[in-house]
């Protein structure tokens, strides 16, 4: 599919090689598209996109080893204890000083989990199909990594409820379409809920989207934010390993 404009795009590639979730938004947050499908057919899809904003839920490469710089671990605040925190990336470090817990990020890609290994591969398809790192002044395709984790608490302020749940799902949704994503409003599913379908064990969650779907929600609106009101949001991580995007101004001391 072929865009005319600036596409948003996020990519939930934690399924691994299941089919993984990713979404389309326009400039106006209108939902362009969200499915399910393999690698090669979601780069298939960001392929046709003239130009766009590409935003990916997962690290950018593994770790560079930077957390065993004396010079580097003395520039953060608070500094890490000795011995401590030497295995992983700069941005798992720095989430963890906020409340915020991130995936580690081995040192060797063979030693990653399927899904990071997967993301690993989608940061270099877009490279080679010459998308750049986010910020690129000019650039008509670019390039993030991501966290949905760390953007939904940020936009909500504390930790939500488990991404998997049914709350946890609701509340995510409800925090996108409060955002201005032309989402199905969560709350419809309560006046769906009646004592009868309750007894009869059916719970009516249409237009309730899962947690892949969400993340990969979560993740083209932050690419959307980033392409539009880049002091709204801020960068973490180091530039030599790996940075992610979040879409607020700032964090709270702790989550």
């Amino acid at each position: 599919m072929l865009f005319n404009y600036t596409t948003f795009i996020g990519i939930d590639p934690t399924a691994g090689k299941r089919p993984m979730a990713y979404a389309a938004l326009d400039q106006d947050l209108r939902l362009l598209a969200i499915d399910e499908g393999s690698l090669d057919e979601i780069m298939a899809f960001v392929g046709g996109q003239q130009s766009a904003f590409v935003a990916v839920n997962a690290p950018r490469r593994p770790h560079q080893g930077l957390m065993q710089s004396p010079e580097l671990r003395a520039g953060l605040k608070p500094v890490p204890r000795p011995g401590r925190w030497m295995g992983f990336r700069v941005i798992e470090y720095q989430l963890r000083q906020h409340n915020i817990r991130a995936p580690r990020t081995r040192g060797n890609e063979d030693e990653c989990p399927a899904w990071m290994q997967t993301g690993f591969e989608f940061h270099k398809r877009l490279e080679r199909l010459g998308y750049q790192d986010y910020p690129a002044p000019d650039a008509a395709s670019q390039l993030m990594e991501v966290y949905p984790h760390a953007a939904f608490t940020a936009l909500l302020g504390c930790l939500p409820f488990k991404k998997n749940s049914m709350e946890g799902r609701l509340q995510r949704q409800l925090i996108l379409h409060n955002r201005g994503l032309d989402i199905p409003d969560p709350m419809r599913v309560f006046e769906e809920i009646t004592r009868y379908r309750l007894m009869q064990g059916i719970m009516p969650l249409e237009g309730l989207y899962s947690a892949q779907k969400l993340d990969a929600l979560a993740a083209a609106y932050t690419a959307w934010v980033a392409a539009n009101t880049p002091k709204e949001v801020i960068l973490l991580g180091n530039p030599k390993e790996g940075q992610i995007v979040i879409p607020v101004s700032e964090l709270n001391p702790k989550y």
